[in-house]
């Protein structure tokens, strides 16, 4: 028997077990907003230390975590050093969008059926801290001569952009990795995102009374108007194409409108929240420069009534995250996982890149080479991920534990 069968075999014994820990997981909400994550770190410590991994908790300040948006946050670091070598970190964020409505299952439940665990963060990415925690603990139950060592990194902002999760662990220098691995889906190994920027733009009118509007500028009006301007430029934005795999064009959203106060009351403000992709091409001041000036042409193109006042418009900059590009040194983790996925799933797993945007970019972002794999199917919506529904088949939990855990054998193995 080769120690990857050795792998796969302990794997395979040990997956009802991996199971049990997934699904308490996902018993402790984690709902972001409102943010209040620290509970279910604690509770993941008390899982970890019950199987021999004592993990370092970091608890981030209350006023940073309240600036961010958040209420409560700690950071975990499971660090096991063999000997003198390269230090793979694996990541895997605890902290997941609320609910939601249209469940047929319990979303704090983790009930089974029909092959599949069913629950916020089955996918994304509560199934990854189980896929990575097992991986480790099969590559030790071999007891083979190992250099470098591995590190689990549970973190709680990859929701609201990871200032006070990762990027805090890295900034505090709490952690440097040579090599990192962040969750993903089994199908695919994952070597560059798209980036994201996000605004909050705030449209100030002059209330008025509805039965004398012209008495007043209306904010949603004016508002209107600038959306049509932002939503006219999804059209340019598909003649800007990347040359990654797996990623398109750009594209923008508004996702949150806020206005008015009661129904007979011209609106005197309404906030906007806009998020625009951005390739790895784009540059990304350069995109929020050309927003702010879209935003600017169309506020001033509005045409109060007679003698009202002139739109004035506020634009914040809520989040910035950059897009991941492939850093020399990925090939390592590339060539290895799709050795493994090809073994273990029975099919090619291409490296591409995605639309979305993670993690992942704060640790390129200081030169640490890394790349997305994980446990779940080849695309978001077959997961439900941030849908009512989120499911992982545990055949693809139980496979990416084995690609993982046969990975850091590779990498770590001493000749």
């Amino acid at each position: 028997m080769t120690l990857h069968t050795q792998l796969d075999a302990w794997i395979d014994a040990h997956f009802d077990e991996e199971v049990r820990f997934l699904q308490e997981l996902v018993r402790v909400p984690t709902d972001t907003p409102p943010g209040n994550n620290a509970p279910h770190a604690e509770r993941t410590a008390e899982l970890l230390a019950a199987m021999g991994l004592n993990v370092e908790k970091h608890a981030v300040p209350a006023g940073e975590v309240q600036a961010a948006g958040l209420q409560s946050i700690t950071n975990l670091i499971l660090r096991r050093a063999y000997a003198p070598g390269k230090t793979i970190a694996l990541n895997a964020h605890g902290d997941v969008v609320p609910p939601g409505e249209g469940w047929t299952h319990d979303p704090y439940g983790g009930e089974i059926a029909d092959g599949r665990i069913y629950g916020r963060a089955t996918a994304v990415s509560k199934g990854d801290i189980a896929s990575f925690t097992f991986a480790i603990r099969a590559l030790e139950s071999l007891g083979a001569k190992l250099a470098g060592g591995v590190e689990l990194h549970v973190t709680y902002d990859e929701e609201y952009g990871g200032e006070v999760g990762p990027d805090w662990l890295l900034k505090k220098g709490l952690t440097r990795p040579d090599l990192m691995i962040a969750a993903g889906f089994s199908y695919q190994v994952v070597v560059a995102h798209n980036g994201c920027l996000q605004l909050e733009v705030t449209v100030h009118g002059d209330m008025a009374h509805a039965a004398i509007p012209d008495s007043g500028t209306d904010a949603l009006q004016g508002a209107t108007h600038i959306l049509n301007a932002l939503y006219a430029l999804n059209a340019d934005y598909l003649l800007v194409t990347s040359g990654v795999e797996g990623i398109t064009h750009p594209y923008l959203n508004v996702g949150q409108i806020n206005g008015g106060t009661n129904t007979n009351v011209i609106p005197g403000k309404v906030v906007l929240k806009i998020d625009r992709r951005m390739i790895p091409e784009e540059d990304p001041a350069e995109v929020e420069a050309a927003l702010r000036h879209t935003i600017a042409q169309a506020a001033a193109s509005f045409s109060p009534p007679r003698g009202g006042k002139k739109l004035q418009v506020d634009v914040r900059r809520i989040l910035l995250a950059r897009a991941m590009k492939p850093l020399p040194g990925n090939q390592l983790l590339v060539k290895a996982i799709q050795k493994h996925g090809l073994e273990v799933f029975g099919e090619a797993i291409p490296a591409v890149g995605t639309p979305l945007y993670t993690d992942v970019r704060l640790y390129a972002e200081r030169g640490i080479p890394g790349v997305i794999y994980g446990a779940g199917p080849r695309t978001v919506r077959e997961s439900n991920a941030k849908r009512a529904d989120e499911h992982l088949v545990l055949e693809d939990l139980r496979r990416a534990t084995k690609v993982i855990a046969r990975t850091l054998l590779d990498l770590l193995k001493s000749d």
